[in-house]
């Protein structure tokens, strides 16, 4: 609707002059009722003896108006303004039906004018946005697009965007733009667009705020130019030679992907040996010469001094005098005449033969020591000429040639996998048949039961907490956070329960297992591995009385697949540990809850420094805590042990242990895995051999993997330990028999690149060797696999597959279910009984000048090195207790701790009683 020109109906009598008519000098304009404020509209007119308002049709009320009269002084003209006012409910009287309008009627002796109409609106302005802005990231100089669709509301919102709540004013920065859409673009991301962005609209009637959309800008590494390359590192033969880059060009910047590949490079050189002369065998005797002398000589060609080798040393030319007859017949002959005769001086006979003999030994003995010095110069020549590098060492580009890095995502997730593997430092050894066998292996359980129940005496009842939540009940319920976006989807990885303030655990299935030797019941069809529980793997205890009394919360334990999260890592940091996600975040602990997860390296504090991390609600990876240094914060801390890692933490949120190596000598555990098909219905057989970081999750996803393909496990894993030395893993596969199979591998070895494994960011890392059958008729297969990784000077630690033919193509198990129920709530979820923890507790607590108070007890479960975190919290003991149930469950020993206790100094009737120190 908008305004109307004036239109006028005459109705005057004949010969009425039209410059007599009403003419207005105001309107009535457009309004809109905000709330349940009434609006006013007014008009006014000249000349005019009468002005009526009429809404939607009808005349209003003459009571209704409010009226003023004056006088135009320049025209002498009379002025009529009318006012009515206009409330909620008469508009809403006629809502849906027509919008509400009014205009102005105005009646003079010459006619009567009307003026335009004035629509009447109700303002509102919804809260719901249509389309809110999705965080994003994205790399640098990308573009950018949040969209925004404001709430409906009349007027129509207008609509405005915030970074980091400051205005974004696009007449500002050139490189912004809002389109028509009300969607904010950004030309060319810059790292300085790195903001959380909120979308704001606003009406006469509210302002509403979107939720802010947190945008990241990333950088990508990428790799500087190689230096240039080193020297040989032998003067002489074949050697190595490096050269290096950095991921500096440019440096990843807001978890940009850090560069792929290495950045060393090895080459092999060859330097050419230094040659030394040595002299050729002398040359016979000349005549003797006018002189009395004759020469002889040799030359420097034997060889001849080359590549920097030194000169011969010694004369080029040797002299002697002549001793013989022939000096004296010469004389005479050369002198010519009895005068020349008489000015001679002849030697004696007996003189010149003992001259002669003299310098014929001399000429002998020479002639010794140079054959001497030229055999011990060719058995010098012969020896390095056999020095230097292995023949068989094949090129870079041919050895990577059959590396395959794998990342498949499977289909379906199962709940029961049947395989599993094999390797080790030494010998083992398959031979059998490649059909698949078909008997079914007979299950090991084990024994259950309390070792330490609770007291006799007296009566006491506990109450559990309310019962697990049903999987697509609690997800439904989930999925309606905002934070779920970043979880896994589906239940095969999530453990979920509900809690009050008896606490329970959470345990991601599958994950605390481990290797254990059965047989099956017929036992002639050779041995089974059984993957059976051992510990609770990764889970959550949450403590009693961590939850305040009278509170229940829902809680969720979440493992992550590393292509579902991205974790920055830089320089020589690699991931050590699984990434786990507890929560929901927000929720209030009285108590630290524990985390424990795995993790895979061998710690040491020369050698590494490993740190906590945890992602903020903004997404970026924050360290929380540097193990071996002073805690930063009372919230975080960490027991780091062999295998797993143990979490106390206040808040809850998402969790990675990262380290950094400070030394060459700092190394990782690796599962080694073999797996081979099933059956073999082609000439072709594939031999697939994984190299894992030693974490139960890791392994857990490779046998779901290789379970949809097909795959058969070989032997039980082996563990290597991996040092951050730049140098490859190889392997190779030997003792083949090549009348029944051959490899179809190229080169002598296959390589896995360095950081490839080091930094722990690619999960399914594998090689394989393909091998053929040179008869459809051969079912059995030996060979050994070798794996190790290179070192520098030589060292190797290496790993041996030695397929036996007394071992069969074995089957592999693993549990439902991982150590009872994926949540346990309430007293069940804990060794110690509950009346009997609470004992405890008391009687410790208070520190005792004896010593036997919660400071022996720590001494006493060698977790001494803790006193200062325990003393920092209101229960010591209850701090040793929850890492006691953290780190035994399900198979502690109650006896071990009632032992300890009563070795704190209490007497067995008086264990769990009050005490006086």
């Amino acid at each position: 609707a908008g305004a109307q020109q004036s239109a006028t109906v005459a109705s005057a009598a004949a010969g009425a002059s039209a410059e007599l008519l009403p003419r207005f000098l105001l309107e009535p304009e457009d309004v809109y009722i905000v709330k349940n404020k009434p609006v006013s509209l007014a008009c006014r007119a000249t000349p005019a003896t009468q002005i009526y308002f009429k809404c939607n049709g009808e005349w209003v009320h003459q009571g209704d108006h409010v009226t003023q009269h004056s006088t135009d002084r320049g025209t002498g003209l009379p002025v009529m303004e009318v006012r009515i006012d206009i409330s909620r409910q008469q508009v809403e009287k006629i809502f849906g039906l027509e919008e509400y309008w009014c205009q102005c009627v105005a009646w003079s002796s010459s006619g009567t004018t009307k003026s335009q109409k004035a629509f009447v609106r109700i303002a509102y302005l919804r809260k719901n946005f249509e389309q809110e802005p999705a965080a994003r990231e994205v790399s640098i100089e990308q573009g950018i697009v949040l969209p925004c669709r404001p709430p409906e509301g009349i007027p129509p919102a207008e609509v405005e965007w915030l970074r980091n709540e400051e205005l974004v004013d696009p007449a500002l920065d050139a490189n912004v733009y809002v389109t028509p859409e009300h969607s904010l673009v950004v030309r060319q991301a810059r790292l300085a667009d790195t903001a959380n962005y909120t979308c704001v609209a606003k009406n006469i009637v509210a302002r509403r705020r979107s939720a802010s959309a947190a945008v990241t800008v990333y950088v990508n590494g990428g790799w500087s130019t190689w230096t240039q390359w080193s020297a040989c590192s032998t003067s002489c033969g074949r050697g190595w030679q490096k050269r290096s880059r950095t991921c500096t060009n440019p440096t990843p910047l807001n978890g940009g992907a850090f560069c792929e590949g290495q950045n060393v490079q090895k080459s092999a050189c060859t330097t050419l040996c230094p040659v030394d002369g040595a002299w050729s065998e002398w040359s016979k005797w000349s005549v003797c010469g006018a002189e009395c002398t004759r020469w002889r000589s040799r030359e420097c060609s034997e060889p001849a001094p080359r590549n920097g080798g030194q000169e011969c040393g010694g004369a080029e030319l040797e002299t002697r005098n002549c001793t013989s007859e022939l000096c004296s017949h010469g004389e005479r002959r050369g002198a010519g005449g009895p005068g020349a005769a008489r000015g001679a001086h002849a030697l004696p006979p007996a003189a010149a033969s003992g001259a002669e003999d003299v310098a014929l030994y001399v000429g002998l003995v020479a002639v010794a020591v140079c054959l001497v010095l030229l055999l011990l110069v060719g058995v010098l020549v012969y020896c390095r000429k056999k020095e230097g590098l292995d023949a068989d060492v094949a090129d870079s580009s041919i050895l990577t040639a059959g590396f395959q890095p794998v990342s498949i995502k499977p289909s379906k997730a199962d709940n029961l996998l049947t395989i599993q593997p094999d390797l080790s430092s030494t010998t083992m050894t398959y031979q059998g048949s490649l059909c698949p066998r078909q008997d079914g292996p007979a299950k090991l359980q084990l024994p259950n039961g309390h070792l330490l129940s609770p007291l006799g005496a007296g009566r006491h009842t506990l109450h559990h907490s309310s019962p697990v939540a049903e999987g697509a009940s609690f997800v439904a319920r989930l999925s309606t956070q905002s934070y779920f976006r970043s979880l896994p989807r589906g239940t095969n990885n999530m453990a979920y329960g509900t809690f009050n303030f008896l606490g329970g655990r959470l345990m991601i299935p599958n994950t605390g297992t481990a290797w254990r030797a059965g047989r099956s019941a017929g036992g002639a069809h050779g041995a089974w591995l059984i993957l059976l529980p051992t510990c609770a793997g990764i889970s959550l205890l949450i403590p009693p009385d961590a939850i305040p009394r009278g509170k229940i919360y829902e809680v969720y334990l979440t493992l992550h697949k590393q292509e579902e999260v991205r974790l920055p890592l830089a320089g020589c940091q690699t991931l050590l540990s699984p990434i786990v996600s507890c929560g929901p975040p927000g929720v209030l602990l009285t108590r630290p809850a524990i985390l424990a997860m795995g993790h895979c390296v061998e710690a040491s504090a020369e050698n590494w420094s490993i740190r906590l991390k945890k992602q903020s609600c903004e997404g970026t990876w924050e360290d929380v805590l540097q193990l071996g240094a002073e805690p930063c914060s009372e919230l975080y801390y960490c027991q780091l042990e062999a295998h797993a890692c143990y979490i106390f933490t206040e808040q809850l949120g998402r969790f990675a242990l990262v380290g950094e190596s400070l030394s060459m000598a700092a190394s990782k555990r690796l599962k080694l895995v073999l797996f081979a098909p099933a059956a073999c219905p082609s000439l072709e057989y594939n031999i697939r051999v994984y190299c894992l970081s030693d974490t139960q999750d890791v392994l857990k996803e490779v046998m779901q993997l290789e379970k949809q393909m097909g795959g058969q496990l070989l032997g039980a894993p082996r563990v290597l330990h991996f040092k951050d030395s730049y140098h490859n893993l190889r392997l190779s596969i030997h003792d083949m028999p090549s009348s029944l199979w051959k490899s179809k591998l190229l080169a002598s070895y296959q390589e896995i690149p360095f950081y490839h494994i080091w930094s722990g960011l690619q999960p399914y890392l594998h090689c394989t060797f393909t091998l053929e059958r040179l008869s459809p008729s051969t079912c059995e297969l030996a060979c050994k696999i070798w794996i190790w990784q290179v070192e520098g000077d030589g060292q190797s630690f290496t790993i041996n597959f030695n397929i036996a033919k007394d071992t069969r193509f074995s089957e592999w198990l693993l549990p439902d279910s991982d150590v009872g129920s994926p949540a346990l709530v309430g007293p069940s979820a804990f060794k110690i009984p509950f009346l009997i923890r609470q004992k405890i507790i008391s009687s410790l607590d208070t520190p005792c000048a004896r010593g036997a108070d919660w400071r022996t007890l720590a001494q006493k479960l060698n977790l001494d090195s803790h006193l200062g975190f325990f003393a920092s919290k209101a229960s010591p003991t209850a701090m040793i207790l929850n890492l006691w149930e953290a780190r035994h469950f399900p198979n502690g020993n109650l006896s071990q701790l009632a032992a300890a206790v009563a070795e704190v100094g209490k007497q067995d009737g008086g264990l769990f009683s009050e005490a006086e120190c």
